[in-house]
């Protein structure tokens, strides 16, 4: 697993890329805004023109965009990864997708002669810099072991849940929790502030007892200081409370508190707040004098 090619260079791809830099893997880089990919060519990283031109040739064949449709678009079609991927190279989708089109990814991989992990991530996009990721990865452990160096590079751990669809329905799991942690947050924080109370005496009362988590600690910071800076696309947090809620209701589990955080974000994505930090739910919220 020398060749890697890395499929979208952005807040979380460009340091797991740089991580593979650092590591002395021969690494290809494609994103669909080229100057994303410039700090990566001056580290050494070769810069393709597409998906398809990135995957000739590699071992390995990582992607890490957006939502369903982004990754649709980077693997399929004449330009896309799977054209150009050799066979017994291994496809790593670690993006936060829907396990319905992961299942069928793994179909469209395996008819290519390649084997498929669905690897999405925990962790922000400081844990991406500095190699402290989490992967939950699904598909096989032979699978697993072949991409581990690479994997390893990128991460402080790697928990192998299940088969193929495993690890993206636990990765949805987890934001679902961390997206209604959030919007909670910012119910409490916007009550804190109407109500006139001192946020720098009340909040720790919250973040240090039993409500205390670390998110609840790094967004409230965030919501305090106004600081919106990108960790975790606000868009992305909708984005995958909507997945979360459909595999929620195909198993029979209505997920009702998804239902209400994803209308929080959404009152914030109609603020245009969509590409701010997630921690930016709070703002519609506030009160005037906040």
């Amino acid at each position: 697993m020398n060749s890697i090619a890395f499929l979208g260079v952005g807040t979380m791809g460009g340091g797991m890329a740089a991580r593979l830099v650092g590591a002395g893997f021969t690494v290809t880089v494609w994103n669909r805004h080229p100057f994303r990919a410039q700090t990566l060519a001056e580290r050494g990283a070769r810069v393709a023109a597409s998906p398809r031109e990135a995957a000739t040739g590699a071992d390995l064949i990582i992607s890490m965009v957006a939502d369903d449709a982004a990754s649709r678009a980077v693997w399929l079609g004449p330009d896309g990864a799977i054209a150009g991927a050799q066979r017994d190279a291994i496809l790593v989708e670690s993006s936060t997708l829907s396990p319905e089109w992961i299942l069928e990814l793994d179909k469209l991989a395996r008819a290519r002669g390649c084997a498929f992990l669905d690897a999405p991530v925990t962790g922000s996009r400081t844990h991406a810099a500095a190699g402290e990721l989490l992967f939950l990865v699904g598909g096989s452990a032979a699978t697993i072991e072949r991409a581990r160096p690479a994997l390893e590079a990128m991460s402080r751990g790697i928990v192998h849940v299940g088969p193929t669809g495993s690890g993206a329905r636990l990765k949805l799991i987890n934001n679902f929790l961390c997206g209604v942690q959030a919007a909670a947050l910012a119910e409490a924080v916007a009550l804190i502030e109407r109500l006139g109370l001192d946020y720098a005496k009340a909040f720790p009362v919250l973040a240090d007892g039993a409500p205390g988590s670390p998110l609840v600690k790094a967004v409230g910071a965030r919501m305090a200081a106004h600081e919106y800076a990108v960790n975790f696309a606000l868009a992305l947090m909708h984005k995958d409370l909507t997945y979360a809620m459909a595999e929620g209701a195909r198993v029979g589990v209505p997920l009702r508190t998804a239902e209400t955080a994803r209308a929080l974000f959404a009152e914030a994505i109609n603020a245009r707040l969509g590409d701010a930090d997630f921690s930016a739910v709070v703002e519609p919220l506030r009160g005037p004098t906040s």
